[in-house]
């Protein structure tokens, strides 16, 4: 390998980050572009969680039975905009397939795995990089209303067993009361992730990995991208000011990478979901975990020293203004889980995921372009997946065999 091969990331939120510091490390000269600047991603706006334990993938068995009471409930934790209905069809098809019994097994079977390569994957990041001050390893409560909803997630936990994802079920507020105080007494029955691991503040290690990409001589720029072209051995980067010639591409933009992609000449179905959160000084209330919410479809964490909540999953697509009553009802249900905390003057936010219908990211070489590399598709999961696509797209640059099966994240596995 020439240690002087260029690569263009497109993309400067935790995946184009992690990337560039992957390849930096291999001695490639990395250039990493981005329409807006580095405070401008979704990735900042997370709930920061590490989120290695949700090896489920989105697309259960039976979910499409739920379908109908998405469009009728715009405000549910899981919604589709009745005038989105007709573009999202063909991915919502592409979701229920993705969710039959013949098939599901396999996609959690290569989730898992992923998740597996992303825990050591961000220990040696961390380590690399000094980012483990950064981090807070607390754990997690997956909380449930009643015993009904417990006894159906039992295919959740089976999976962690089967999968070796720690955890402890608890049957008794006593016993959630331990863990995080001050919740409702409703709370009987919980799972408890003691591995499950948070970013102190997901705007912070963004900016920490950013630094040291450019501390180690890599370039950031704000580019906005139009086109990507190769010729030869060379690929072209075509911004709306200026034309960059490079050896490899990465597209890594998010839920901007559909357009980039199809310009190549690849249809990916790639769709948006819209996440919604409200963050807020903390008042009385003392966060010791991340809580999960299951039944209800969203999250607490603790940020810095404020506390957000968030979740609320909207596919809209890209254009749509935000419908912050999404976050008020997120808002009123967590006043009567959390009783003692104050959530006045809080700070809304929305966010755009680029999310697959089979739930598992594009990691791979376009079919059309082999030194165009595609590194989006995470859905919530892109912290959580970012060190680990960095690792696999250095490999798949550098001609090395994965250490997890490659098919499953292929750009091409929805040809047919």
């Amino acid at each position: 390998m020439n240690p002087k091969q260029g690569v263009v990331v497109v993309g400067s939120g935790i995946i184009g980050i992690s990337v560039g510091l992957a390849l930096q490390q291999a001695d490639f000269r990395v250039r990493i572009v981005d329409r807006g600047g580095p405070s401008q991603k979704a990735s900042e706006g997370n709930a920061g969680a590490f989120a290695l334990a949700d090896i489920v993938p989105l697309a259960t068995p039976g979910i499409m039975r739920a379908a109908p009471g998405w469009l009728l409930d715009p405000l549910g934790p899981l919604s589709i905009r009745p005038s989105y209905v007709f573009s999202i069809a063909p991915w919502l098809m592409k979701f229920w397939r993705a969710s039959w019994s013949d098939r599901f097994p396999s996609l959690m079977k290569s989730q898992a795995e992923l998740m597996s390569l992303s825990r050591s994957a961000l220990d040696r990041q961390a380590q690399q990089y000094r980012g483990e001050p950064l981090l807070r390893r607390a754990g997690q409560l997956r909380l449930y209303d009643g015993r009904d909803t417990f006894r159906a997630s039992s295919s959740y936990w089976h999976a962690c067993k089967e999968y070796g994802i720690t955890h402890d079920l608890l049957e008794s507020s006593q016993e959630i009361e331990k863990i995080q105080p001050g919740l409702s007494t409703k709370f009987q029955y919980a799972g408890y992730t003691p591995d499950w691991l948070n970013v102190s503040d997901p705007r912070l290690w963004l900016k920490h990995l950013h630094d040291q990409f450019v501390d180690r001589g890599g370039l950031v720029e704000c580019r906005e991208v139009r086109s990507i072209s190769a010729k030869s051995r060379v690929v072209e980067v075509h911004c709306v000011d200026k034309r960059l010639s490079c050896d490899y591409v990465v597209i890594a933009a998010g839920a901007w990478s559909k357009s980039l992609a199809q310009a190549i000449g690849d249809d990916i179905p790639l769709e948006t979901e819209r996440g919604y959160n409200t963050t807020f000084s903390p008042g009385h209330f003392d966060l010791k975990t991340h809580l999960t919410f299951a039944d209800h479809g969203f999250v607490v964490s603790k940020v810095g020293s404020k506390v957000r909540v968030g979740g609320a999953v909207e596919l809209g697509g890209l254009s749509a203004p935000p419908n912050f009553d999404r976050s008020k009802i997120l808002l009123s249900k967590a006043k009567q889980f959390l009783p003692n905390m104050d959530m006045v003057d809080g700070e809304e936010w929305m966010g755009f995921r680029p999310s697959m219908p089979d739930s598992l990211p594009v990691i791979g070489n376009s079919p059309k372009q082999p030194r165009v590399i595609y590194a989006f598709g995470h859905g919530h999961l892109g912290l959580t997946q970012s060190a680990a696509t960095a690792e696999l797209v250095r490999d798949s640059i550098l001609g090395k065999p994965w250490p997890i099966a490659s098919a499953p994240f292929s750009p091409e596995r929805f040809r047919h």
